[in-house]
Formats: structure tokens, sequence, C-alpha cells
């Protein structure tokens, strides 16, 4: 299971992205309660809306987050930085 992997890895960047994962979603789903609670003039509206795309954002952040770590893409020095971890 991915959860595991993430738990009993080495690499202590896996586990920092899963750290930011979970903050970015507190206050994305914050703000997702707050607008849909603006829109529509129904708080609980902006609850279930946010409790909605809680767990799909967090997924595709992390996996974002993966790729764009093995991506060189404006980091010349790539490298460097990742011989830090190994």
């Amino acid at each position: 299971m991915i959860i595991d992997r993430i738990f009993n890895s080495k690499d202590p960047a896996i586990k920092r992205h899963f750290a930011k994962t979970i903050t970015w979603r507190i206050i994305g789903t914050i703000d997702t309660m707050i607008l849909g609670w603006i829109i529509t003039g129904n708080p609980m509206t902006g609850v279930k809306i946010g409790g909605l795309e809680v767990l799909t954002k967090m997924i595709l952040y992390f996996f974002h987050e993966r790729v764009w770590y093995n991506v060189n893409f404006g980091l010349p020095v790539r490298k460097a930085y990742k011989d830090e971890y190994h």
C-alpha cells in the first residue's frame, strides 16, 4: 500500500512531500469551503464541497509533487540536490 511505502521509506524527501501534501490540503480545503459558502450563501454547501474534494486533491498533489521531484526542468544542478539524500 502507498501509505506503508511513505512511512517506511528511507528517503526523507518522500516523508516531506507527504507532510507538505497534508498541510497544503488543509489550507486548500478551508479555502474551498469558504468559497463554496460565499458563492452559494450556505455554509453547509461549502463544507460538503470541501469534504468531497479533500481526498482527491491530496492524492493528485502527492503524485504531482513526486513527478516534479524526478524532473530536471529548471534545476540544472538537480543531481547534486538528489545526492544529498542518497
